[in-house]
């Protein structure tokens, strides 16, 4: 029995160490998915943010036409990088709504004037309160929503080349 205790400190190193192993070379998964994906969007209307484009609210995505809705801040850097995505897929025919968050009026020309407009309707969200309804944690996310006011799917992070497809085949499942 004496001998076997002798080993003990050593097992439990080698557990500690295989726990911490484990954890390293597979770290959790770390992105915040919407609850919302599936369901009929939240109840919300906000104001327009920019002169000459309308604000947004939950009925104007129930015309039958799908779209897409994306979360955004003059500040965010992936915005940025995903501005020449949206563009792009303005010009495949893909209706693009945005809901800015915590911006201001000022801002947001300047950032849609130095990156491109895609959106039909900019929504003034200063608050998050309609980030937060649809399950959105961050910038820039973007929600298909199907011409039913459903969302469909949810698309976390900047849109690359390479999410283009995703996204266009969620839009034809959503007609």
């Amino acid at each position: 029995m004496k001998r076997g205790l002798i080993w003990l400190p050593l097992g439990m190193f080698a557990l500690i160490f295989a726990v911490v192993a484990i954890g390293l070379t597979r770290p959790a998964e770390r992105t915040v998915r919407s609850a919302m994906v599936g369901k009929t969007l939240p109840a919300f209307t906000v104001g327009a943010i920019v002169p000459g484009k309308p604000g947004l609210s939950n009925t104007m995505f129930a015309d039958g036409k799908p779209r897409l809705l994306n979360v955004f801040a003059s500040w965010c850097i992936p915005c940025i990088a995903e501005a020449p995505m949206l563009l792009r897929l303005k010009k495949m025919g893909v209706a693009v709504d945005g809901l800015a968050i915590r911006d201001t009026s000022i801002a947001i020309r300047a950032f849609l004037a130095r990156n491109g407009d895609p959106y039909e309707r900019i929504g003034d969200d200063r608050q998050s309160a309609v980030q937060l309804a649809l399950g959105s944690s961050g910038v820039p996310e973007t929600f298909v929503i199907d011409g039913k006011g459903r969302i469909v799917l949810q698309h976390v992070g900047d849109i690359r080349a390479d999410d283009i497809p995703e996204i266009l085949a969620a839009l034809e499942k959503a007609k």
